[in-house]
């Protein structure tokens, strides 16, 4: 059975890549490319507006009323944990505590803790946080946009925004941090038409970090924050001065077929310590694709028909998203009847989250970035394929849904610095070890820095001392 495994998946990449390989780039990306309301066009607003989030009593009401009156579900399968999706077992629990116990009007305070702004970019009011610390006056402040993604929100940064905009006397700089909330994400406006896949919103971005005065700026991305801030990277090399994700990964037409090749036949290409983070047929990546990515197509195929079911129901808009990261943080929570949801994350940090789709109501829009991004026209761009010299920097947690070699990253990342590989970790790496997570970009942006003040040189030459 593994053995025809092997052969049909191998066989599907092979016929992918070949039909990849007769795609002819097209990269064409309009930087005024108009995402709002057509009649809005010639009376675009360029003012930044102070922004508060607010948990109108109202919503709040129904959305009790909603939690305290839903239909019992189903129970689960006698000794299951969470291998069919959330177990239904706990799920009353969840609801009782965001329904009786989840303080709304002291987490509405908590949220607006960083200072928030909205501005209209390409036809869309585009949430964000602008924060940092007072600097001591010999330090430099340097910018880092910071990116989310899908079920995240800028949520995950607030426990490591006060350590990635801490001041240091050793160091030379102080970090203001830039943390937007993607299109049709949040309270930032979703797009009126189709079109606005992870390329074009990096033009948005790029645009936002003008309109806030930066020519140039670092970033930092994991989920869809990574995708994203590598097209930024791609297409505006000259802004970015150095990119460090937690989601490292290569899309061109070389690393998959070198993936496959190390799947096949792992020496040279995997580095045999992590050869079951890296094999498409038998290890960690295959068990995810099989197992927890159905997701993904469906987000991908259908977003609105199942933005529907979660609009209506927050106990429903729960289980998806806590099953998500359940998986997401540690492949054998699979396994627990609890998902072990509760061991690296408070509830509290959790529901905050939610609300950041459920009070603005943007379950529906945030679903359609999987659409507008994983089709034909976004590979017809051929970005992915593009190398950019931006200097960068991954990072890659044990428990990530995915992990490629720095000689698969250096095929898009010609200066590829390092990696590290921790042993421990997974893909909120923000948000459950905001220190660590901090420390890292902190180090990474001090080494950008140094590469500069060096004139570029080094030409992605992995420094001692760094696993990889």
């Amino acid at each position: 059975m593994g053995g025809l495994f092997r052969l049909v998946v191998a066989s599907c990449l092979t016929i992918e890549l070949l039909a990849s390989q007769n795609t002819e780039p097209a990269y064409k990306l309009d930087p005024n490319a108009w995402w709002g309301p057509e009649c809005t066009k010639y009376h675009n607003d360029t003012s930044i507006r102070p922004f508060e989030i607010v948990f109108h009593d109202k919503m709040i009401a129904d959305l009790r009323y909603r939690l305290n009156n839903h239909r019992k579900p189903v129970p689960p399968l006698e000794g299951i944990g969470f291998e069919y999706g959330f177990n239904s077992n706990i799920l009353d629990g969840w609801l009782q505590y965001w329904a009786e116990e989840y303080p709304f009007k002291e987490r509405e305070i908590f949220l607006n803790k960083y200072p928030q702004y909205v501005t209209n970019i390409q036809g869309l009011d585009i949430h964000f946080i602008k924060y940092r610390q007072k600097a001591y006056a010999h330090q430099e402040i340097v910018p880092l946009l910071i990116l989310h993604g899908w079920p995240g929100s800028v949520r995950e940064f607030y426990e490591t925004i006060p350590h990635l905009t801490s001041v240091n006397k050793s160091r030379d700089f102080a970090v203001e941090v830039i943390a937007p909330t993607l299109p049709g994400f949040g309270y930032s406006d979703a797009a009126v038409r189709p079109g606005l896949g992870m390329h074009e919103i990096a033009v948005v971005f790029s645009n936002l970090m003008k309109r806030l005065g930066y020519k140039k700026y670092y970033v930092q991305g994991g989920d869809w924050g990574a995708f994203i801030g590598s097209s930024i990277a791609t297409s505006f090399p000259n802004e970015v001065l150095g990119y460090h994700t937690n989601l490292g990964l290569s899309l061109t037409q070389k690393a998959l077929s070198l993936t496959l090749f190390g799947s096949l036949f792992p020496s040279p290409v995997v580095d045999p310590a992590l050869a079951d983070r890296t094999d498409l047929l038998s290890g960690h990546i295959r068990d995810a694709m099989i197992t927890e990515f159905g997701y993904m197509h469906i987000q991908a195929t259908k977003p609105d028909t199942l933005g529907i079911a979660m609009t209506d129901s927050p106990g429903g808009l729960l289980a998806y998203f806590l099953q998500l990261i359940s998986t997401g943080t540690r492949s054998y929570f699979l396994n627990l009847e609890d998902g072990g949801i509760d061991k690296y994350y408070t509830r509290d940090q959790l529901l905050d989250n939610i609300m950041m789709y459920w009070a603005p109501n943007s379950i529906t829009t945030s679903f359609r970035i999987y659409a507008e991004s994983l089709n034909r026209r976004t590979l017809a761009l051929g970005i992915s394929e593009i190398p950019t010299p931006v200097p960068t920097i991954t990072i890659h947690a044990s428990d990530e849904i995915a992990y490629q070699s720095p000689l698969l990253l250096r095929t898009k990342f010609t200066n590829l610095l390092y990696t590290t590989n921790i042993d421990t970790g997974g893909h909120f790496l923000a948000l459950e070890m905001p220190i660590l997570f901090a420390n890292d970009v902190l180090n990474a942006i001090a080494e950008f820095r140094n590469w500069h003040a060096k004139g570029g040189h080094g030409n992605g030459e992995l420094l001692p001392n760094n696993n990889g």
